[in-house]
């Protein structure tokens, strides 16, 4: 007989059951890149491209777009020596509540890892994760033998369920930031179990004035910006909330800028009164500690903040909706101070990449996890935080 688990009132499962709980703590893991899960991604992204429900949302199509049959094919590569890989087992995901499809990431790069997951779904309720539990179910449908790979759930702060699917895993994924990761560490993992974290993270721009103002897209560069910010509302740790500009002609650059990015946002974004508060009082504070000074403004879909020297103390006076900290700096040499051990992400624009990496490693930052291009800070990777994922989910047996 297989024992049924401890039966919890406060569990919902949007994908699975109780009874496909029971079954994964049974199911072996898989080599890494196994041919099974290759095939359900596959077939997963299909049913996304082609999905009329799913085509309304933007950061879906994206998800559908990262696990293609190509774009595997190129992921593998990285990891295409390496036959002797295989899951830990399960993974017990805990998702951000501000990013709607951050859960799913999460739990197909365990999948590729080769191991189960349960998946406690966002706290926010986002119509993408509806649209993904019914594609997953549907594609499920076709491999009937991986069911027991996937248990998305939803509870409230429940510490005995946390504790529960934490004693059930090998691996627990945090996203969510300090506090989140704090609540959670109090439930013991078991003893061969490991953890990966994804804490309180911020992220910056760096945009050349000259090579901008001699771009003839502006309008694309616009919504790219606008792609790494607006639509998360700046609170995926991935959003700049730091503009840097290099360069001579600044100020010409800037007014270009921030009305090309204007005029995209007024076309798109909605402005709630709680949202034109918190960056008020984000000036407030700011203000009242550093030299800066508000740039007018005709509305309050951007609110610019000028600063005269950036300082890491500065991080910690961010807010979201179209808030940004700008500054110009004479040499990259003068961003160091935002890139300690909470910065993520540099953005940039006009800037070899090439001697941007080495000028920032000469830095010897305890930060910066990510170097990408304008509007593609979104781009999930499986190396993450500078975290390998895939190595970090599976183990090695080793043969001498």
């Amino acid at each position: 007989m297989i024992p049924m688990r401890q039966h919890f009132d406060s569990v919902t499962y949007a994908l699975g059951s109780a009874e496909i709980e029971v079954q994964m703590e049974r199911v072996c893991p898989l080599l890494v890149f196994s041919e099974e899960a290759c095939a359900f991604l596959s077939a997963l992204s299909a049913r996304i491209l082609k999905d009329a429900e799913a085509k309304a949302f933007p950061d879906v199509m994206t998800l559908g777009f990262w696990c293609r049959p190509a774009a595997l094919r190129q992921m593998y590569r990285v990891y295409e020596a390496e036959k002797n890989r295989i899951g830990r087992g399960i993974v017990f995901h805990i998702a951000p509540s501000n990013v709607a499809v951050n859960f799913a990431y999460s739990c197909l790069a365990a999948f590729l890892a080769g191991n189960a997951s349960v998946v406690r779904l966002p706290s926010k309720d986002f119509p993408q994760v509806d649209v993904l539990c019914r594609i997953f179910a549907e594609t499920l449908a076709e491999f009937p033998a991986l069911f027991p790979y996937f248990l998305f759930v939803r509870y409230g702060h429940v510490q005995e369920v946390n504790e529960h699917y934490s004693r059930m895993c090998q691996t627990r994924v945090v996203w969510g930031g300090d506090a989140t990761i704090d609540t959670i560490r109090r439930a013991p993992l078991a003893p061969r179990a490991n953890e990966i974290t994804f804490a309180d993270r911020h992220s910056l721009a760096v945009l050349d004035a000259d090579a901008y103002l001699a771009a003839a897209d502006k309008a694309r560069i616009a919504q790219d910006f606008y792609n790494d910010t607006y639509l998360s509302d700046q609170n995926a740790c991935t959003a700049p909330h730091f503009v840097i500009w290099l360069g001579t002609a600044v100020a010409a650059a800037q007014e270009v800028f921030w009305n090309a990015l204007h005029e995209f946002v007024g076309a798109r974004y909605t402005m709630q009164a709680v949202q034109a508060v918190d960056k008020l009082t984000q000036i407030y504070r700011l203000g009242a500690c550093f030299e800066v000074r508000q740039v007018p403004a005709e509305d309050n879909l951007i609110t610019r903040v000028r600063v005269a020297k950036l300082t890491e103390e500065m991080t910690a006076y961010r807010a979201g909706s179209g808030f940004f900290i700008e500054y110009r700096a004479q040499k990259l040499a003068e961003i160091r101070p935002l890139c300690g051990i909470s910065c993520q992400t540099l953005s940039y624009y006009g800037v070899q990449r090439d001697a941007l990496l080495q000028e920032i490693l000469a830095m010897r930052p305890a930060g910066v996890d990510r170097i990408v291009p304008l509007g593609r800070t979104m781009d999930f990777a499986l190396v993450w935080d500078g975290i390998d994922l895939i190595r970090t989910m599976s183990r090695v047996v080793q043969v001498i």
